[in-house]
């Protein structure tokens, strides 16, 4: 059995916050509404159940990682990119060949504290962390193991 994997993934509280992730049925949710190709991949091509995630909550003040969740459903395909009504609706998707999927997550832990981007960033061990790069908008992010454990020991929270 490979070694699990590390992820982080953003998301805006005013769309969908670890509150809301929480207040989900068995606190479970489809990841969907993700248009864009390397995340995408991610998804398709290294996602595994029982992979960890940090979830990061971006354009709030501040931004940063609230709490822990899992990898519980791999990749599959996204149907709300065939729903006229949704907003991650993309004409240009084929159910017959689909081009968007999600995986299911499921929360995990809130953080005993928020670790804000700031923190994040000045944070030696971290140099090298995706997030803190500047540019850096995937929705989706590989976490290596000691930045999960570094952000971990940040929150105040033992490593699971």
């Amino acid at each position: 059995m490979p070694e699990p994997r590390y992820w982080l993934f953003k998301s805006e509280p005013s769309s969908f916050s670890y509150d809301d992730l929480v207040a989900e049925d068995n606190q479970t949710a489809e990841w969907d509404g993700v248009r864009n190709y390397q995340a995408r991949n991610f998804m398709r091509d290294d996602m595994r159940v029982g992979d960890y995630i940090l979830f990061y909550h971006s354009n709030a003040k501040p931004p940063g990682v609230i709490g822990t969740a899992r990898i519980v459903g791999e990749a599959y395909p996204d149907d709300t990119a065939w729903d006229p009504n949704s907003r991650y609706y993309d004409p240009k998707s084929d159910p017959g060949n689909p081009t968007w999927l999600m995986v299911d997550i499921k929360a995990e832990q809130r953080l005993p504290r928020f670790v804000s981007l700031n923190e994040l960033k000045a944070n030696p061990a971290l140099a090298d962390m995706q997030v803190i790069k500047r540019g850096q908008r995937l929705s989706i992010q590989p976490v290596t193991a000691d930045e999960w454990a570094e952000v971990l020991a940040m929150a105040e929270l033992p490593e699971s």
